[in-house]
């Protein structure tokens, strides 16, 4: 298990901060109406957010040659 979390472990640092920036987003901006897909619900806006952060930060991970 450990060599898993060391080999991704920028895959979860970004999922994890995506997901709280997620939550954060539909807790202070979110949708009042309910009409938003993404931010009317806070699992899907801290779902949608952890699959942005994990996304954007395995961009950096390097790969071995």
């Amino acid at each position: 298990m450990k060599p898993f979390l060391f080999q991704n472990k920028l895959l979860i640092i970004g999922i994890v901060l995506g997901a709280v920036a997620g939550f954060l987003y539909w807790k202070l901006v979110g949708c009042n109406t309910g009409t938003c897909m993404i931010t009317s619900k806070w699992p899907n806006s801290t779902a949608y957010g952890a699959v942005m952060g994990g996304l954007f930060l395995s961009i950096f991970k390097k790969e071995k040659k």
